[in-house]
């Protein structure tokens, strides 16, 4: 018996069928937002690796004790673990201060009046996105998106997605055109690789007018940001204009960060 092409998986993952699975990645989240009555996210960018402030604690205690008992063969090796694990203590803050902004901004979005809810939005995986979704959680009823990607390192989607919002993307390109299509603000911590070209495509779609929609944009953890970009310099290269500084505001408050996403939310949407 002869399988209908639409049946045929050999067909469906060839290259042949390249567009019907980059269509498939357009068409079932619309269905699936659609049905699920989400139109508005709050999207949060960030690092995977970032851990909470507890489990970065007990990473610390294990390096120190590792240290204690290093032989000197290999203690160059544990200096340098203790060492990363210093760093990711003091960067576990961020994980813990996303959940907290995440909790506010659901609980708001959920009480907002004229029926308006705003989802919290992140990459599905682990860290600061984990954070992100966590936060939500915290809230009675708050829902959350989980925009997943399949990677070699990241296998699965973090337990703390709505799980009728969680979504795995193969395309990059797809996952970023639902970050950007239902976003009514964006919020974007600490991060890697991953993390700086979700933030500069963003940029650029808001200075070259392809996104035309007022976006608040907050760039959170300035002593990050502060040392890992120097936008200032395009600025005096003449390679940006000085106006696109203004593109996106800087804090290490959750309370700035709050107020600057919720102000800039009631004044363009009401």
């Amino acid at each position: 018996m002869h399988e209908k092409a639409y049946k045929n998986l050999d067909f469906l993952n060839s290259p042949a069928a390249r567009l019907i699975r980059i269509q498939c990645e357009y068409s079932e989240p619309q269905d699936r937002f659609s049905r699920l009555g989400v139109e508005d996210t709050i999207v949060m960018y960030g690092s995977a690796r970032t851990l909470s402030t507890q489990v970065a604690a007990l990473r610390h205690k294990d390096a120190v004790a590792a240290l204690a008992k290093a032989t000197k063969a290999n203690k160059a090796e544990l200096e340098a673990e203790l060492k990363i694990a210093e760093g990711k203590m003091a960067n576990s803050r961020y994980y813990d201060e996303t959940r907290e902004l995440a909790q506010r901004l659901t609980r708001w979005g959920m009480t907002k009046p004229g029926g308006r809810e705003y989802l919290i939005c992140t990459g599905g995986g682990p860290g600061i996105m984990e954070a992100g979704n966590r936060g939500a959680s915290d809230v009675e009823g708050g829902r959350s998106v989980g925009l997943g990607i399949s990677l070699p390192f990241e296998e699965r989607l973090n337990q703390y997605v709505t799980k009728e919002l969680g979504f795995v993307f193969h395309y990059f390109f797809m996952r970023k055109y639902w970050f950007m299509y239902l976003a009514k603000a964006m919020i974007v911590l600490p991060g890697g690789f991953g993390t700086m070209d979700e933030l500069f495509e963003l940029l650029t779609l808001r200075q070259t007018g392809k996104v035309t929609k007022e976006l608040p944009i907050v760039l959170y953890g300035k002593a990050y940001w502060d040392k890992v970009l120097n936008l200032q310099a395009m600025v005096d290269y003449g390679t940006i204009a000085a106006d696109d500084m203004g593109m996106f505001f800087t804090t290490d408050s959750v309370d700035e960060a709050f107020d600057f996403v919720t102000k800039g939310l009631r004044k363009t949407w009401g």
